[in-house]
């Protein structure tokens, strides 16, 4: 990294289409072995520098870093001010080294603040996002949209507790450790997807958050009903019914969690326990259609997106092609020779 620091200050002080050229065969005649020296590159280079070293980049810098909540990011922005962002010394704040070039290259041509940029960091380095996934969360706005999950929690719940909720509960969950077999599937398959990675599925829920089962069974009226995933949460105190969708908001999904819900509060809630929250998490949603359906609704809710699910690749994998490639290989080898004996 800090071989590339020095080619940005080097291209900053000779900028020029010419010598960014030549620095270019430079470069690569000096270290063939390396990668990433082309034209091109390299003026994705000066746009990354000049991303974060701008004067009015630096003043937004120090404005908002009370209200960051990652404590993480906080003092990543404090080393950017404190080292003025490596024009002195030509080094890095840490957190910058944990990205991988492609997608600083795609953090810096998509985003459009500081602000903006630190956050999408944070999801690389916090989730392990690769470019793709990178790619999908910028495109759906992820940053504009966090801490935002639609909800009528403040109608339904006291303050504090409202305030708890919404701070604990995602607008976007990132599944992208969980496969399934084909572009079209349900919400079974999905579910199956989700639990065979409970770990991975806790982990990107929150913090507090224990599976209690999937499709977990509640009788009401004699009829056996089913919720697709079923969740309490230590710090909030309740119960957290999630129903899962394979496709966009629909206003009638919202009247079944609502029934789920209440049937975990007279069946399952105990006197000390909190009310029964519902989260349901669909492809893809209208915030509008979302709060209209909410209108006349006697418990609280709350509904969220997911992206990055993975589709099983259907063609075989490079291991099984090359096996498959050597018994070929075999058994021509072996007709050859039975056709020569033939011959003799």
């Amino acid at each position: 990294m800090n071989l590339t620091i020095s080619i940005l200050i080097l291209i900053k002080e000779r900028w020029g289409s010419g010598v960014v050229k030549q620095l270019s065969l430079d470069l690569r005649r000096e270290f063939p072995d390396a990668d990433g020296f082309s034209v091109s590159n390299l003026w994705y280079m000066k746009k990354w520098y000049c991303f974060y070293t701008q004067k009015e980049a630096v003043q937004k810098l120090q404005r908002p870093v009370a209200e960051l909540e990652s404590e993480k990011l906080q003092r990543a922005v404090g080393e950017l001010e404190r080292a003025k962002f490596m024009q002195n010394e030509g080094t890095l704040p840490s957190i910058f080294t944990s990205v991988p070039w492609g997608q600083h290259v795609d953090i810096i041509t998509k985003c459009h603040s500081i602000q903006e940029a630190l956050f999408y960091i944070r999801q690389v380095v916090d989730k392990g996002l690769s470019r793709p996934a990178l790619q999908n969360c910028i495109k759906a706005d992820l940053y504009s949209h966090q801490g935002k999950i639609v909800n009528n929690f403040t109608e339904k719940l006291p303050d504090l507790q409202s305030k708890l909720v919404q701070d604990v509960l995602k607008e976007n969950y990132d599944f992208g450790f969980a496969t399934v077999g084909h572009e079209i599937y349900d919400e079974a398959e999905l579910e199956e997807a989700l639990t065979k990675n409970v770990t991975d599925l806790l982990l990107e829920m929150g913090t507090g958050f224990a599976f209690i089962g999937r499709q977990k069974e509640v009788l009401v009226g004699g009829r056996s009903r089913k919720i697709d995933l079923l969740f309490y949460h230590i710090r909030l105190r309740c119960f957290v019914a999630c129903e899962l969708k394979a496709k966009p908001f629909e206003p009638e999904f919202v009247g079944k969690l609502n029934f789920y819900v209440n049937a975990v509060d007279e069946l399952l809630k105990a006197p000390e326990d909190n009310p029964t929250i519902g989260l349901l998490i669909c492809s893809n949603m209208d915030s509008t259609d979302v709060q209209w359906s909410f209108r006349g609704l006697g418990t609280p809710m709350g509904v969220a997106t997911h992206n990055n699910i993975r589709i099983k690749d259907a063609l075989p994998s490079k291991e099984l092609l090359e096996e498959r490639m050597r018994l070929l290989q075999k058994e021509m080898h072996t007709t050859k020779r039975l056709i020569r004996k033939k011959g003799e």
